[in-house]
């Protein structure tokens, strides 16, 4: 038995060596074209054109288009390429000849524009789920329309190779079309009278890193990270050959190891683990594995450009996502050899994504914006044409219509085609008003609705936070006022993720959510120095048992109607976390309102009315009126259990809805919950413990919600608490 399995170590051995080989060449057989070259194919027109295969090393091949033809010897690699002279559109059939040792030939090409469409389940969405389905189906009689859709599959290596069939649109096939190709094809032939090809790539629920290749990764500096990890796990790259040649040297010693305990009838050593990091990637979600299955195989063959609608799945990454698209668009481009060929994309929909913070999406929205940084890119705003319970909108012949105009826009020199929703030119203070002014208007603001523009907020000094506005059109300019805000400086617009606004340029074209002007500092935001007076100073740094505050200054402060926590913490990179919570008064003594030690004597488990939250930190909802808050201040130890049946909380996890327990001078808990949205605003617990106390703003994202059990104090390089109250005269 021992013996056997030495045998099988010895038989891996081998395994590991073979992949620092290297893999073998296939052998090459018949001459053969890729499995997307096929009868109905589209060619893209005044481009050269590419052609490509795969033979026995040396053969003579001869590809032939019309009266051009072009001939290669068949190198090494097995893969042969010719390139043959640019084309004409044309809606006259052309048919592509390949001869060598046996003779292809493929039928009913035609010269066109090709674009590539690719992203998730929004690009994958049909012809059949979008609206108007019958209506759209019994005219789609177009042939000279041509689409092909490759199929689902992840890798973890580039194929050069992948199979699909080319469809003539009709009534027959084109239900299930991408419907965002398709509309933009059918305006784009209308327009150009052309034939229009669509390469259908797409897969649903997929983020943007399997979409990217390698080189897309290692030429952005913040995806580090995920160009590393993809480095390690190719065969071939230094990291890889260094830690697997680590790793056979060290299964290698192991063999020698168990091999002289076999035979001295000691224990064996534990065999080495396989390190983790040289795992091949398994899940079609990790990086590379669609480029690698879906797109390396048509990298080269000509296009026009690419069409993009993806994000839903990464929407909650804020301008990460604009690194990550940098890494996809860049790198597409690069390898495919065509210099900045035109990507167009779409704003994902507004959503209700359940009891998310409402301004994720809003930051993420922003980001897609973004990557109009990018050259020769576009964005479709369709805030317009949402359906907020549904996160694949039926109108898709609007997005693709705004698809196509970019494309007769930019690349078609159709430039009277209006195609961009206007965008943020200038914010100008001006008289306790805030000016937003707007290029790209064509002709002048105005609403679809013909009342006054939605979804405008103004913050300012003393405001709060942001605040709703009254907004008037003037021009290109929206006029922002808010009884609120006496000198707004800063405003955001449609900054929620189930904003439909009504503000549009002159075509029809929505604006999408922006944010501009000049935001406060944080503590010149709050009513503090007009509202309230403070009571409370502590470095946190200091907590322990006993509590020192810095100020105390319970004996002179009066009678008063209203409490506000303010928490500041610096994290160790140097980001600053903020968050000033005030609240109804829920005692009329002073002496309750800091950290509530055994010796303080008190303890609030209760509802608190007129909650606002107002935070520097990604996540927390941030909200003029809290529906429904929590507070849970107490020295005593404390369980899951929900006793007090806080609507909501849960009883088996630390939340907004915990129990106190003996013994009185215990773990500690100093809480304010948003219990509207199950969240934490913040929490200060086991005070008791110095640096290992619990801190945080927000939902912790560990084991539980609020906190506990953190023991993260001493994580933080600067941590401060001030409490005030608002006085009755």
């Amino acid at each position: 038995m021992k013996n056997a399995r030495i045998l099988r170590c010895l038989v891996c051995l081998s395994a590991v060596c073979g992949l620092l080989a290297g893999p073998s060449r296939p052998v090459a057989a018949d001459v053969r074209l890729p499995g997307f070259f096929n009868d109905h194919m589209v060619i893209q027109q005044q481009m050269p054109v590419r052609i490509h295969g795969w033979a026995e090393v040396g053969e003579a091949v001869t590809v032939t288009i019309g009266d051009a033809s072009a001939q290669t010897v068949t190198p090494e690699s097995g893969r042969w390429d010719v390139e043959l002279p640019a084309m004409t559109a044309s809606f006259d059939p052309i048919t592509i000849a390949v001869k060598g040792s046996n003779t292809l030939t493929i039928n009913d090409v035609l010269v066109g524009e090709v674009w590539l469409c690719s992203g998730q389940s929004n690009m994958e969405w049909t012809v059949a789920r979008s609206s108007n389905a019958p209506e759209e189906i019994a005219a789609a009689s177009y042939p000279t329309i041509r689409h092909i859709k490759i199929g689902r599959q992840p890798s973890t290596r580039p194929l050069d190779d992948v199979s699909a069939a080319w469809q003539i649109c009709s009534p027959e096939t084109v239900a299930n079309f991408t419907a965002c190709g398709y509309f933009m094809a059918r305006k784009l032939q209308a327009e150009l009278n052309v034939p229009i090809g669509l390469i259908n790539s797409s897969w649903g629920g997929t983020r943007v890193e399997p979409w990217t290749p390698p080189v897309g990764f290692a030429d952005v500096p913040a995806l580090q990270d995920i160009s590393t990890s993809v480095s390690n796990r190719t065969p071939g790259t230094p990291g890889y050959q260094s830690r697997m040649t680590a790793h056979l040297t060290a299964t290698e010693n192991w063999l020698a190891a168990t091999r002289q305990a076999l035979e001295s009838g000691t224990d064996a050593p534990p065999q080495p683990a396989f390190p983790a990091e040289l795992t091949p990637f398994k899940s079609h979600q990790d990086p590379t594995m669609l480029y690698n299955g879906m797109i390396h195989a048509l990298v080269g063959y000509p296009i026009r450009g690419a069409i993009w609608y993806q994000g839903e799945s990464n929407h909650n990454e804020g301008m990460l996502y604009f690194e990550k698209k940098k890494a996809l668009i860049n790198g597409w481009r690069q390898l495919w050899g065509q210099g900045e060929f035109p990507f167009y994309f779409v704003q994902i929909a507004p959503f209700q994504y359940g009891n998310e913070d409402p301004t994720i999406l809003a930051r993420f929205w922003e980001a897609q914006a973004a990557v109009q940084q990018l050259p020769h890119t576009g964005m479709v705003v369709i805030n317009d044409i949402a359906t907020i319970n549904d996160i694949h909108p039926p109108n898709k012949q609007d997005v693709g219509l705004r698809l196509a105009n970019l494309a007769l826009h930019n690349d078609y020199g159709k430039t009277d085609v209006v195609c961009q929703s206007p965008q943020l030119k200038s914010v100008q203070p001006e008289n306790g008003s805030l000016k937003v002014t707007f290029s790209e208007t064509a002709g002048g603001l105005k609403t679809r609705d013909g009342q006054a523009p939605s979804h405008f907020e103004v913050v300012g000094p003393g405001s709060g936070g942001f605040q709703a506005a009254t907004a008037t059109i003037d021009g290109d300019s929206v006029i922002l006022t808010s009884d609120k805000v006496m000198q707004p400086t800063a405003f955001r617009f449609a900054w929620h993720k189930t904003a439909e606004p009504n503000l549009s340029g002159g075509t029809g074209l929505p604006v999408g959510a922006v944010r501009g002007g000049e935001m406060p500092e944080f503590a010149d935001l709050l009513p503090i120095k007009d509202q309230y007076r403070l009571v409370y100073d502590l470095d946190l740094s200091k907590l322990g048992r006993n509590i020192a505050y810095e100020q105390d200054k319970t004996a002179s402060t009066g009678a008063f109607d209203r409490v506000a926590y303010l928490l500041e913490l610096k994290t160790a990179d140097g980001t600053d976390q903020r968050v000033f919570a005030s609240m109804d008064a829920f005692t009329s003594n002073a002496d309750q309102l800091g950290i509530p030690t055994a010796a303080s004597g008190f303890t609030h488990q209760q509802p608190v009315r007129n909650l606002q939250v107002f935070s520097t930190v990604a996540g927390v909802a941030t909200e003029a009126i809290v529906p429904a808050g929590n507070i849970e201040f107490w020295p005593h130890n404390y369980g899951a259990g929900n006793d007090a049946k806080v609507n909501g909380a849960s009883r088996t996890m630390y939340d907004f809805g915990d129990t106190p327990s003996a013994p009185v001078d215990g773990y500690g808990c100093m809480q304010v919950h948003n219990t509207a949205r199950r969240q934490t605003v913040f929490a200060i617990n086991h005070w008791g413990v110095g640096d290992r106390a619990d801190i945080g703003i927000g939902n912790s994202t560990g084991a539980h919600r609020d906190w506990t059990f953190t023991g993260n104090a001493g994580t933080y390089t600067e941590k401060r608490l001030r409490i005030y109250v608002r006085s009755v005269e």
